[in-house]
């Protein structure tokens, strides 16, 4: 499995400016739909007028809580490109709308999935500390996540789900480490093992087979 490294993220836009520069050719034209939106912060790389953000909170276009749907209220087609960006942790109903944000595209899906492993392992090896996605707060949460997975099941979950007609391209990342963390890691930890400790997020990106000539 290879992984590429990113920055170390401190805020939400960083992380989006980074991903608008990786996948540059997802955004260069058309209508784009961004899938639990948040804050929009793409709204501000892609200009509002090609833009849909939709979410339950922040300041999206439409507001809409996706674990009450199944399907997005969009026509077949209806954007060139939909993204999906640490969302579909959070959904109960990931099964049904995961297939949904192909249809409501006319050519290219992204979507990412975190690595909750990566977080949890070294919390649960000392014995103390809490997983702020995964724990028992006193009061319910906002939002939590609902399914606790490695890499490799999410890369396999991402791959599978591609509907025929469509070509995937997986991508793995993690945080920027020195060159002689990373090597020591590699000696010991190899293949998925490795994906599984250290990778943080898994992104799919979903290209429309152009039609045969």
């Amino acid at each position: 499995m290879d992984i590429i490294q990113t920055p170390l993220f401190g805020q939400r836009e960083q992380r989006t400016q980074w991903l608008f520069e990786r996948f540059a050719p997802l955004f260069a034209s058309g209508k784009v739909l961004d899938v639990g939106c948040y804050q929009a912060p793409m709204r501000r790389f892609i200009g509002p007028e090609r833009y849909t953000g939709v979410d339950f909170v922040g300041d999206p276009d439409i507001r809409l809580n996706l674990e009450q749907i199944d399907r997005l209220p969009f026509d077949d087609g209806a954007f060139d490109t939909v993204i999906c960006i640490e969302v579909l942790e959070h959904l109960n109903n990931l099964y049904t709308l995961a297939p949904d944000l192909f249809r409501v595209s006319s050519s290219h899906v992204l979507i990412s999935l975190p690595n909750a492993w990566r977080d949890a392992r070294m919390k649960i090896a000392r014995g103390v500390g809490s997983i702020a996605h995964y724990g028992l707060p006193l009061k319910p949460p906002f939002d939590r996540h609902k399914w606790f997975f490695n890499i490799e099941e999410a890369r396999q979950f991402l791959q599978h789900l591609a509907p025929p007609g469509w070509e995937c391209r997986i991508t793995v990342t993690e945080p920027r480490r020195g060159a002689l963390v990373r090597g020591l890691r590699r000696l010991r930890y190899s293949g998925a093992a490795y994906g599984n400790r250290y990778g943080q997020t898994v992104w799919a990106a979903y290209s429309r087979a152009a039609a045969p000539r």
